[in-house]
């Protein structure tokens, strides 16, 4: 695919040290599958290229897979690997919780609770009303994420390769002195990245084949399931009910895998194989628990957690909050309006959201209209009417 290749270029590619590529491209050479193309005294100057032979070679194993990245490690190796960078070995205090909410006004109960689920390692069900700010605190539980890991580019399962490295899910820790040994190589196997623990969300989108191996017939290798990509992190399954899927089918495919912590995946050829599943998983639902699950699943969920409206109090520090984030001036006559003119008048609870998407509004018409942005009733009662959906009668 890239022609000809110096020795440290292929082995750079490959993840590969050089003392394990040297005998390989040895036997390659003795089995005129490639050649020296040119060489300048010293061996990782040394280029090769494959022959006419290795490119016939070549083209038979591509009709197999295309797969030609950094080579991957065993199911066994990844295993082991998992099983010691475990989420269960995270220690999350009240210390971390004040710095990853830092700013954000939540009750200090509900994040007690966050905070123990998370030092549990099991499932977290978090249910409430739409508005109620919940898959708001759900991505900020991202903060509470301690601890490298350790993932490889790929995995090989019956000579299958299963690409696991994902840029969008995994973030790399930046190199530093500290994985360089004295000798100037790496410390560790580069065959795995460094990464942050990793975090992936899904919501309405997710269906039930998306929970298996992806098996792209023209590549003819895998792509591993969002639950691999996330082991040893977080994986939030926002908008639980919203699915196209039926819910209850997606918390079917789950039971076994937060009971045991294991998976089960198969490949295209039907042979099954088992992986850890070392993941926090939190469901985010406006549905009642007993209307999403019988209480066989809900026993599995180690933590059902129940986010509502506000306190009056807490719903004002988020409008100063938002005021100062959008500039707009605060006014205490124009809060107390929209609480007692338009929120108790027409009794609508006061959710997290509605702060800051009423007087991100407010901000809309001052600057369509050419105002400074004001919490006058007048704007207020502007921003009101868009936000909420009104009943109409069909004409006759």
């Amino acid at each position: 695919m890239r022609g000809q290749l110096r020795l440290v270029e292929i082995a750079d590619h490959l993840k590969l040290s050089i003392g394990v590529l040297e005998p390989l491209l040895a036997f390659l050479r003795t089995e005129r599958l490639c050649e020296v193309s040119r060489s300048s005294g010293t061996d990782t100057s040394t280029s090769y290229t494959l022959t006419d032979l290795g490119r016939l070679r070549a083209e038979d194993f591509l009709q197999k897979s295309q797969y030609a990245g950094p080579a991957p490690v065993s199911l066994e190796d990844y295993i082991r690997q998992i099983q010691q960078q475990s989420v269960s070995n995270m220690v999350v205090t009240h210390d971390d919780i004040v710095k990853a909410f830092e700013g954000i006004v939540v009750k200090e109960n509900i994040l007690k609770q966050f905070g123990a689920a998370m030092n549990s390692g099991r499932a977290i069900f978090v249910y409430g009303p739409a508005g109620s700010g919940k898959s708001f605190i759900s991505e900020h539980l991202v903060g509470l994420l301690s601890g490298d890991v350790a993932v490889p580019y790929a995995v090989v399962v019956d000579e299958a390769i299963i690409q696991v490295f994902d840029p969008l899910v995994h973030r790399p820790v930046p190199q530093t002195e500290a994985n360089i040994s004295l000798d100037g190589k790496r410390a560790c196997d580069p065959r795995w990245v460094r990464c942050h623990r990793p975090v992936v969300t899904t919501g309405g989108e997710l269906t039930l084949p998306m929970l298996d191996l992806d098996f792209d017939t023209s590549t003819r290798f895998y792509q591993a399931p969002p639950q691999v990509k996330a082991n040893n992190g977080l994986l939030i399954i926002d908008d639980l009910g919203r699915q196209l899927t039926p819910v209850l089918s997606l918390l079917n495919r789950w039971i076994v895998p937060l009971d045991r912590h294991v998976d089960y995946l198969a490949l295209h050829t039907g042979k099954k194989f088992m992986v850890p599943f070392d993941v926090i998983v939190v469901f985010s639902t406006n549905m009642k628990p007993q209307d999403l699950a019988d209480e066989a699943f809900l026993r599995r969920l180690g933590y059902k957690i129940y986010v509502g409206a506000l306190e009056e109090q807490d719903y004002r520090n988020i409008a100063r909050q938002v005021c100062t984030e959008m500039d707009v001036p605060f006014s205490e006559d124009g809060l107390d309006y929209l609480l007692q003119e338009l929120h108790h008048k027409e009794g609508r609870p006061l959710f997290a959201c509605i702060p800051r998407d009423i007087i991100g509004q407010v901000r809309d018409i001052a600057r369509y209209s050419n105002k400074p942005p004001e919490m006058t009733p007048e704007f207020l009662d502007w921003a009101w009417s868009n936000y909420f959906a009104r009943d109409y009668e069909k004409p006759t």
